[in-house]
């Protein structure tokens, strides 16, 4: 898997699919997956786009810090990979942790972001007292202690009781990931509150929930949408926060829809 080094030393790992010559489009992926998550996306829209998945730093192949990470590291992450691979404006699409992601790259560097898609996520994740009980429970018992709780976030019941397979897929993919990894990661979401900043954005920007999402619940999500000027949302009925795992093919209809529209047709719905 092809990989960058980062000014900070730290490697980043990544992969393209896709045509060179379409308009690129990056996903981000939330705290404790990696760019596996977006498969299914990648392999729908891999013929409209030049598509551009990586793992968070700490998540995945990609290094992992020796520290607490901050939003803005994430973020310049995504730029240094951007000048990397030679794109100067990309579509944008995060979930959960990479959702924040998304936001700062979209608040700090707009001319890098044409559209912005917002899955199960929120400008407040969560709150101090959650992340730190989650870093300490991560210190004293290593990812085991909390994947079950995370596949209870991450999918329905239903889901869970029809797609056993897929459920134990992502507990191994999240107890495969680095705790300091995975804490550094908390400490970001701990720290991250860009609500003042929403009517900065000027993407035009999707925002996606999940109606049965415990993690980031319509309420976040509508909230997201008030604040982002240029935004429209779509609710996934029956989806709990991996929206796009849960129901790719609905997931997969609102990013084609969307990002396939003149900019004309862009604006608060």
């Amino acid at each position: 898997m092809p990989t960058i080094t980062l000014d900070d030393g730290l490697r980043l790992a990544y992969q393209e699919r896709g045509q060179r010559e379409r308009p690129a489009l990056v996903f981000s992926n939330s705290l404790g997956t990696d760019m596996r998550m977006w498969a299914a996306q990648a392999e729908a829209l891999g013929m409209a786009f030049r598509i551009v998945c990586y793992d968070t730093r700490g998540h995945g192949q990609s290094g992992v810090p020796t520290g607490p990470t901050t939003l803005e590291r994430l973020g310049r992450d995504v730029l240094a990979l951007l000048d990397h691979l030679g794109v100067g404006r990309a579509h944008i699409c995060g979930l959960s942790l990479g959702g924040l992601t998304a936001q700062w790259l979209a608040l700090t560097h707009p001319e890098r972001v044409e559209r912005l898609v917002l899955a199960n996520t929120a400008a407040r994740i969560g709150s101090i007292e959650l992340w730190d009980a989650r870093i300490a429970a991560v210190r004293a018992g290593g990812m085991a202690a909390i994947s079950a709780a995370a596949m209870e976030r991450f999918f329905s019941p239903h889901f869970r009781a029809a797609r056993p397979d897929i459920v134990a897929s992502f507990r191994a993919m999240l107890e495969a990931t680095d705790p300091g990894g995975y804490t550094a990661a908390c400490a970001a979401l701990r720290n991250a509150d860009l609500r003042p900043q929403l009517r900065s954005i000027v993407a035009p920007t999707l925002v996606i929930a999940g109606s049965l999402d415990t993690a980031t619940p319509p309420q976040q999500t509508e909230e997201l949408h008030a604040g982002i000027p240029k935004s429209r949302l779509a609710l996934i009925d029956g989806a709990a926060h991996l929206s796009n795992v849960e129901q790719p093919e609905a997931f997969g209809a609102l990013l084609e829809h969307f990002l396939g529209e003149g900019p004309e047709l862009v604006g608060a719905v």
